[in-house]
């Protein structure tokens, strides 16, 4: 009750008095709480997600746990989203390295275009994917065991010398795959476009000489087992090749061996034309303006989805979400509300600009207005908070001392520099306050020692009462970032032309706070 809560607080000082029913007005008012959340295995039940998921690689072993845990629940459900709306095309917005899409691409047959507009993100993107998809091919087939013994099955119902041969082809690949990759000439990178999205056109004639070598291998001795061709297909074409040159004993094998690995070849190559499952890292600038097809050629219907997409890049997904008839479904996770434009934060108009919040008509008609500090209380994370994982005090204070030296000693108020991450690489309080006034091109000559440790001891006395200020943003936390995700999500209610709309709670709070997704569905095609 709003009557309750009120008392928490002096009427007419209005300073907080009551520290437990302010932490009760907060549980209350949390995303949690307030039953407007759609469960994940609800969405899944409804997408038809409860089929067993793919084999493959997993992600733990080239993610850190946090990560790990994200791609691999993120990546489920938009796959079953994409099932759902049958396609196969998804849009990562603010990919970064490409942890999500280069998942999605591999483990789910995605065809993913991961945009980010660091450069050096996406160049790091395409060599981390060049590194993984070279070890994707050992975990395909250990994934693919059952495969082999149901290839020497089969083969025990032909002649004995045709049972021997499937059998060498099958142990002989699957023994040397490892060491194949290892050699210069087998490294598997022509997979990704080495700068962008490039279109890998194959030539007529590979598919009319395919044809040509089926037709030509119809006899029951010659024609192999699916399974062995599957278990050939793991390697890139070029490995098939060079494996058969490598021999010199070449001019004795088989016409049946030489045939399927011609075909085995053409196959690869034909297919790279036109597989779905592709990752292409694309460096571009995302805005609510923002044209894909100016970006992605071959743009079709598609997924949209953002992993820990920041500040206004989240609002802006949903609004190209909205805008785009091409994207059928969308999956957004936001981070950094900090950095949120807000329309009614300052006084000046800006009639011309698209603002991160508010997004929904009905915060704007009521001129809602969260504040930096509010936004930056969104931040905090109180789940780990709850389980131990306390708040940097020290690193809080110093940098709430070093906000009064600055402000006292050089009279800057605002500055568009930033500390960052000084903290852990100084010694002292001094090498902080020295280090940070580096970074902001601020000259500290005239700052000594004993001038900065007099701060120090100045407000040493108040970090107490520092951490008990933060622990009372940190209750608060959840109820700023309800504000911000239901005003995402009345955004889409605002729709006419989507089907379904919701919040869903995707991670574990205390690995990733940042834990809710907001999913939409469009009408007229996942219908």
């Amino acid at each position: 009750d709003d009557d309750i809560f009120s008392s928490a607080f002096c009427e007419n000082s209005e300073k907080l008095i009551n520290v437990h029913l302010f932490a009760l007005a907060a549980k209350y008012y949390s995303l949690s709480n307030l039953g407007v959340c759609t469960p994940l295995e609800d969405v899944l039940e409804a997408l038809k997600g409860d089929s067993e998921g793919a084999t493959g690689i997993k992600p733990d072993e080239f993610m850190n746990n946090k990560k790990s845990h994200e791609v691999q629940v993120m990546s489920e459900l938009v796959d079953n989203i994409a099932n759902y709306c049958g396609i196969k095309q998804v849009i990562d917005i603010g990919s970064g390295k490409g942890y999500l899409s280069s998942f999605l691409s591999m483990q789910y047959n995605l065809k993913v275009y991961g945009i980010d507009s660091s450069s050096s993100n996406t160049n790091a993107a395409h060599e981390r994917n060049r590194k993984l998809k070279k070890h994707w091919r050992a975990y395909q087939s250990r994934g693919t065991e059952n495969l082999k013994s149901q290839s020497l099955e089969k083969a025990n119902d032909r002649p004995v010398e045709n049972e021997i041969k499937c059998k060498k082809i099958n142990e002989e690949l699957l023994n040397n795959a490892n060491s194949l990759q290892n050699q210069d000439q087998v490294i598997i990178q022509d997979l990704v476009p080495s700068c962008g999205f490039a279109e890998m056109a194959t030539p007529a004639t590979n598919t009319e000489t395919e044809a040509d070598l089926v037709t030509g291998t119809q006899s029951h001795e010659t024609k192999l087992s699916e399974e062995v061709l599957a278990i050939l297909n793991v390697l890139p074409a070029d490995a098939v090749e060079d494996f058969s040159s490598s021999h010199n004993n070449c001019g004795e094998l088989c016409e049946e061996e030489k045939v399927l690995r011609k075909m085995t070849s053409l196959k690869t190559k034909a297919r790279k034309s036109s597989e779905s499952n592709l990752y292409f890292p694309l460096t571009s600038c995302i805005t609510a303006e923002t044209e894909l097809k100016d970006i992605i050629s071959d743009l079709e219907d598609c997924v949209m989805v953002g992993l820990h997409t920041c500040g206004d890049l989240a609002a802006n997904t949903l609004r190209i979400f909205t805008a785009k008839p091409e994207i059928k479904a969308v999956c957004s996770v936001g981070c950094c509300y900090h950095l949120l434009s807000e329309q009614f934060e300052n006084q000046e108009e800006c009639h011309d600009q698209v603002w991160g919040f508010p997004m929904c008509q009905y915060l704007k008609d009521k001129g809602w207005c969260c504040g930096r500090n509010a936004r930056m209380s969104a931040c905090l994370a109180l789940e780990r908070v709850a389980v131990g994982q306390m708040l940097p005090t020290e690193s809080l204070f110093y940098r709430a001392v070093l906000q009064v030296i600055i402000e006292e000693i050089y009279g800057v108020t605002k500055s568009d520099r930033h500390v960052g991450k000084t903290f852990s690489k100084s010694s002292s309080f001094i090498d902080y306050v020295r280090r940070s006034l580096k970074k902001l091109e601020l000259d500290d000559s005239k700052l000594p020692d004993s001038c900065i440790m007099d701060y120090y001891e100045k407000y040493k006395h108040r970090m107490n009462e520092l951490e008990a200020f933060n622990m009372l943003k940190v209750v608060l936390a959840p109820c700023i970032e309800v504000l911000i995700l239901l005003d995402r999500l009345c955004y889409l209610k605002e729709q006419e032309n989507i089907a379904w709309s919701g919040l869903v709670k995707l991670f574990d709070p205390v690995k990733s706070p940042r834990c809710y997704a907001v999913i939409a569905l469009k009408n007229q095609s996942c219908s």
